[in-house]
């Protein structure tokens, strides 16, 4: 009797260890799987420290850097180009004339005159909100794409005949972007304070800012938080000359 009653709790105890012993088998399985697929992706390097695996911001970094140098160098052949084609171009002295107020309008000669320059900067780190104003969020205390935008249309509205931000002349293809706190300009990189020059009749250029819409509206959060604003009047400045790529770059359907 005693051995009939114990035959049937061998196996019952059997079932039980079984999937205890098939779920550490599994374990083990997936661990030498996610072993293996980590050494196939690392290809023996360490996956922190690889050089291939460079921060978003350095590469932009390198970019920017690398298109400053390349607008150097295409600066210095179009220079080489026009003193040859200067020598000797057959045009009379009204073709000439019409052609330097064309580069004039374009951007791609130098500009003097007097000026404006905005300077608009990030507010302090330890920034609070001013007695009366809600305490402000991350975006309160930047400056945006917007808040540049609106300070190139008013001067363009106030009459500038040329426009530089940062060191970069304006043309007329020319796009402010901000991606983040950086401002990406013609292909270069630039963090704040950001600085736009303006040459032109100097009060009307400052009533064009005052009455701009969106400029009052930044006023406030200079007010409120801090923001960097401020306005300079230079008796004598000189804008470069646009030297970059005038060619258009669009999209092409692929077939």
């Amino acid at each position: 009797m005693s051995n009939s009653a114990d035959s049937p709790q061998g196996p019952v105890r059997r079932f039980v260890r079984r999937p205890v012993r098939l779920l550490t088998a599994a374990v083990f399985a997936l661990a030498g799987l996610i072993f293996v697929t980590s050494f196939n992706t690392a290809k023996g390097t360490d996956l922190r420290t690889d050089d291939s695996l460079l921060k978003l911001a350095d590469l932009i970094k390198q970019r920017s850097d690398k298109n400053g140098e390349l607008e150097e160098s295409t600066s210095a052949v179009r220079s080489d180009v026009d003193a040859l084609a200067q020598r000797d171009d057959g045009s009379t002295q009204a073709e000439d004339a019409k052609l330097k107020a064309l580069q004039r309008s374009a951007g791609t000669d130098p500009l003097k005159g007097s000026a404006l320059t905005v300077t608009l900067n990030d507010a302090p780190p330890d920034a609070r909100a001013a007695p009366g104003y809600p305490e402000p969020q991350a975006n309160d205390l930047v400056i945006h794409q917007q808040d540049l935008q609106a300070v190139v249309n008013a001067l363009w509205q106030g009459g500038a005949e040329g426009i530089r931000v940062m060191d970069q002349r304006l043309i007329s293809t020319s796009a402010v972007r901000c991606v983040g706190n950086t401002l990406i300009l013609q292909g270069r990189v630039y963090s704040p304070p950001y600085k736009v020059t303006a040459v032109g009749d100097q009060e009307k250029l400052k009533k064009a800012l005052a009455e701009s819409p969106a400029i009052q509206n930044y006023q406030l959060y200079v007010e409120a938080y801090g923001l960097g604003w401020q306005v300079d009047e230079n008796e004598t400045v000189t804008l470069p000359g646009y030297s970059g790529t005038v060619d258009l770059h669009y999209a092409k359907p692929v077939l």
